[in-house]
C-alpha cells in the first residue's frame, strides 16, 4: 500500500456514514414537506388550517419524546437492527396515514413517525461516531446531520412541488419510497456494529448527570432557536420588509440551505480539534447576520448575502455540539446523543411560541431577527463556561 493510498483511506469517511445521511434526508423531508402543503391537506380532509397545523406539532412532540426512551430500549440491540427497524416503522406510519386519510389517523401516525424518526436520528449519530476514529467524530456526525439540511433545502421544496403536481399525497409517498431505499442500503452496506461493548442502562443514566452535558444541551437549544426564528419568518421578512417578489422567496430559502450545508462542512472539519472555536464562530455569525438583516432590510442583495451567512453560522455549530456530547459521555453516548436530538427539536419548537408572543402584541416582523441575535448572544458565555470546565477537567 502506498503512502498516498493509506492517507486517502484515512481521510475518507466510511460509506455507512453517507448512507445514514441519505436516510436522514429521506425521513427529514417529511418534517419540512408538510408545512408547504398544509392548505391542501386542510381542504382535502375538511378541517381548518389552524387544526391541521397540529399535525406539525404532533410530529415535533414525537421527536422530542422519542429519542431518549428508544435509546435506552435499543441499547443492547445491534445498531443495524435498530436503524432498519426505525426506518421501517417510519415508512409504515407515513403510509398508513396516507391510506386511511383522516385527521385522527394522520395525527396519530405523524406522532408515531416522529417517535421513530427521533430513534433513527439518535442511533445514526452514535453509529456514525463509532465507525470512525475519535479525532473524526465531529466530521462524521456533521455529515449525518447534513442529511437534515438537504431535507430542508431540497427535500421539502421538491416534495412540495411534487405534491402540488400530483396531489399532496404524492410528496409523502416519495418520502416512503426513499426511506425504504435507505433501509435497503443500511441492510446491504452497513457493517454489523453492536450497540456498545458492554451495554449498561445504569452507565447511560449516570452519564446524563454530568452538568457539562446539560450545558451543551442548553447551547444546542438556544443556538438552534437563534437561527431558526429568522429562518421560519424569512418569507414574511422578504415580502413585507425587503419587498422581494414572492417568486424569488424559494430561491432565497435555498441560499440559506446552501449556507447551512457549507457550514456543516466547515464545522465538521474544525470541530474535532477546535469545537469551542467553531461554536463561538457560529454564535457570533448568527448575532452579526441577524442584526445586519434588521438594518439592511431595504437592500435585497445585502439581505440575500446575510441569509447565506446566517445559514453558514447556524450550522457550523452543529458538529461541534455533537462532538462535545460524545466527548463528555464517551463511555455511554447513546442516551446522551438521543437527548441532543431532542434539544435540537426543542429549539425548533421554541420558535413559534417566542415569536408568536412578540408578534401578537403588535411588534414588527423585524423584531424576530433581534430575538435571534439575543439568543445567540446568550450562548457565547455558556460556550466559554463549557470550555473553562473542559480545561479544568
Amino acid at each position: 500500500m502506498t503512502t498516498t493510498t493509506a492517507h486517502a483511506r484515512v481521510r475518507t469517511l466510511p460509506l455507512g456514514v453517507y448512507l445514514l445521511a441519505f436516510s436522514l434526508f429521506a425521513m427529514g423531508s417529511a418534517e419540512f414537506l408538510l408545512a408547504g402543503v398544509l392548505p391542501a391537506v386542510a381542504a382535502d380532509i375538511d378541517v381548518s388550517l389552524a387544526t391541521v397545523g397540529w399535525l406539525i406539532t404532533a410530529f415535533a412532540i414525537g421527536v422530542v419524546l422519542g429519542g431518549p426512551p428508544f435509546a435506552v430500549i435499543s441499547l443492547r440491540w445491534p445498531r443495524r437492527t435498530a436503524l432498519v427497524l426505525t426506518q421501517l416503522v417510519f415508512a409504515a406510519c407515513i403510509a398508513v396515514g396516507l391510506i386511511v386519510d383522516t385527521y385522527p389517523a394522520l395525527l396519530i401516525t405523524r406522532f408515531l413517525a416522529g417517535l421513530s424518526y427521533a430513534g433513527f436520528f439518535a442511533v445514526a449519530a452514535v453509529t456514525a461516531v463509532r465507525m470512525v476514529p475519535p479525532d473524526r467524530a465531529a466530521r462524521a456526525s456533521g455529515v449525518v446531520v447534513s442529511g437534515l439540511s438537504l431535507a430542508m433545502i431540497l427535500g421539502g421544496p421538491a416534495g412540495t412541488l411534487i405534491a402540488y403536481s400530483t396531489g399532496w399525497h404524492g410528496g409523502f409517498w416519495l418520502v416512503v419510497i426513499l426511506t425504504l431505499i435507505g433501509a435497503i442500503g443500511v441492510v446491504a452496506a452497513m457493517p454489523r456494529t453492536a450497540a456498545t461493548d458492554r451495554p449498561s442502562v445504569r452507565r447511560e443514566l449516570h452519564a446524563m448527570r454530568r452538568p457539562r452535558l446539560w450545558l451543551v444541551y442548553a447551547i444546542t437549544l438556544l443556538s438552534t432557536a437563534a437561527y431558526m426564528i429568522t429562518f421560519n419568518y424569512l418569507a414574511e421578512i422578504l415580502t413585507r420588509a425587503t419587498r422581494i417578489p414572492e417568486a424569488w422567496i424559494a430561491a432565497v430559502l435555498v441560499v440559506f440551505g446552501v449556507g447551512a450545508y457549507i457550514g456543516l462542512a466547515i464545522g465538521g472539519r474544525i470541530s474535532d480539534r477546535q469545537p469551542h472555536f467553531a461554536m463561538i464562530l457560529g454564535a457570533v455569525g448568527i448575532v452579526v447576520s441577524s442584526v445586519l438583516i434588521s438594518f439592511l432590510t431595504a437592500q435585497p442583495l445585502a439581505v440575500i448575502a446575510l441569509v447565506f451567512l446566517l445559514g453558514v453560522s447556524g450550522f457550523v455549530i452543529n458538529p461541534a455540539l455533537y462532538g462535545r456530547v460524545f466527548a463528555i459521555a464517551a463511555s455511554a453516548p447513546t442516551l446522551a446523543g438521543a437527548t441532543t436530538v431532542s434539544a435540537f427539536q426543542l429549539g425548533i419548537s421554541f420558535v413559534p411560541l417566542l415569536a408568536g408572543f412578540v408578534l401578537n402584541v403588535g411588534a414588527s416582523i423585524i423584531v424576530v431577527t433581534w430575538i435571534g441575535a439575543g439568543l445567540a448572544a446568550i450562548t457565547i458565555p455558556l460556550i466559554l463556561l463549557e470550555r473553562r470546565a473542559r480545561r479544568r477537567e
